[in-house]
């Protein structure tokens, strides 16, 4: 048994598949299965991407993933690279989605207090539009406000000209 990417190089060769169809069906970059095959582990992206970076050759080719991606990182340990931890992958994964929920709540919340502030205001308009429409027919309205002599003689002659055109 060689190095890894030998054997790996040795298997897709045997069943004579081309880099161009793994990369077609993975979307995996030719960049990476070369650098698989060479054992050139620096040039791949580390941790989980690598993984399945591995899970998809070793699928495209119709080897068992889970053999191939233990092999691999057993190399890649033994090959002196830094072995990214999974816990740090999803440290990173969580830290993400709690980001995003917390914006999301943030704006959920200031949607919540707009929501809260326009039915504050639409309340209080229309108990001012109520009180003003039951105190014009009261009468008591006119009275509620501070009018100089010259400001009510004019809001009793608009009055008085509204009620002659209406009635």
């Amino acid at each position: 048994m060689g190095s890894f990417g030998k054997d790996l190089r040795m298997e897709r060769e045997a069943r004579d598949i081309a880099l161009e169809h793994i990369t077609a069906v993975t979307k995996i970059s030719r960049h990476h299965l070369l650098a698989l095959e060479e054992d050139d582990f620096d040039q791949l992206p580390g941790g989980i991407l690598s993984k399945g970076i591995v899970r998809g050759y070793a699928t495209a080719v119709g080897l068992e993933p889970q053999d191939w991606t233990e092999r691999f990182m057993k190399e890649y340990q033994a090959s002196g690279q830094v072995l990214d931890d999974d816990r740090n992958w999803m440290a990173f994964a969580s830290n993400v989605g709690k980001a995003r929920m917390q914006q999301r709540e943030a704006r959920e919340l200031r949607i919540r207090w707009i929501g809260a502030l326009m039915l504050l205001l639409a309340a209080a308009a229309l108990g001012f539009l109520a009180m003003r429409y039951y105190g014009m027919h009261a009468g008591w309205w006119q009275t509620l406000l501070p009018w100089s002599h010259a400001g009510a003689a004019a809001v009793q002659s608009a009055h008085g000209w509204v009620a002659g055109v209406v009635g």
